[in-house]
């Protein structure tokens, strides 16, 4: 069964007028059309005329947004040997954590930890697997609500966002696990210090990035909207367009599909 997509069209218009600070009456008088057209917009009624004058006010990529609204998109399955891929229930969502390992010397690293570890608990005993460390994309509950379950060797996160059960790394650190290599990028906006890992040398490179992409829109800029946007265009894609993106909730995709589909960066199109 597919992970839904984290965001709708209207979410994403709702997050763009939410980072750039418009109020619905201003946005209304940009662009030339009644403010209560907007609202119905933003609780999703479809009209693609008003989708792409929206748009272009928001600085959204117009097509994309109207093929979200026609729900005309679905990211590519991912399946790779090495990466597996948890979906679990915290309260009223869900959450992505996944587990990486080198094939051959069976060395893992969890990614976050979803609400519940335990599937992914029993996976590293299926596979035979030893987990040497748990990274940390950032604080918020629904990512480390089950640290203790793991019970990794070590447990690592950005200095830029400590935790109190986790030890702090500087800023593009990089560790290897087996013949992997995995290295850091600091890609905040949706948190202080949120962070994407790399890994290489699996059949194709992995991005974990926590909540700052997802499949066809992004995290919401709690921290910095601005932010946000440019360190997902500095950090993620100048990644490789083969490079997996691993989000922290909605469908794993790829760089290139996002550049291809996804509204909040039109300069790929």
């Amino acid at each position: 069964m597919n992970i839904p997509l984290e965001d709708l069209f209207n979410d994403v218009v709702n997050k763009a007028q939410r980072g750039l600070g418009y109020s619905t009456d201003a946005l209304a008088d940009r662009i030339g059309i009644a403010a209560a057209s907007i609202e119905a917009t933003k609780e999703g009624a479809t009209d693609a005329s008003i989708l792409l004058k929206l748009a272009a006010a928001l600085g959204l990529h117009g097509p994309s947004l109207a093929e979200m609204s026609d729900q005309a998109w679905y990211p590519n399955p991912v399946e790779v040997e090495g990466l597996a891929q948890f979906n679990t229930t915290f309260h009223d969502m869900t959450v992505n954590a996944y587990l990486v390992w080198d094939p051959t010397t069976k060395e893992a690293a969890a990614f976050d930890t979803g609400a519940t570890a335990q599937p992914m608990v029993e996976k590293i005993r299926e596979l035979g697997l030893t987990l040497r460390y748990l990274f940390l994309t950032h604080t918020h509950p629904d990512h480390v609500a089950d640290i203790a379950t793991l019970n990794a060797p070590a447990i690592l996160i950005s200095d830029l966002e400590p935790h109190p059960e986790a030890q702090g790394f500087t800023p593009g650190s990089q560790w290897q696990l087996g013949s992997l290599s995995i290295s850091s990028r600091t890609t905040n906006g949706h948190s202080k210090g949120g962070t994407t890992y790399v890994i290489e040398g699996l059949a194709q490179p992995v991005a974990i990035v926590g909540d700052a992409l997802f499949a066809s829109s992004m995290g919401g800029g709690a921290v910095s909207f601005t932010d946000a946007l440019a360190t997902n265009r500095s950090q993620i894609f100048t990644l490789l367009n083969e490079t997996i993106v691993c989000p922290g909730h909605g469908p794993m995709t790829t760089v290139g599909e996002e550049k291809a589909h996804n509204p909040f960066y039109p300069e790929f199109k």
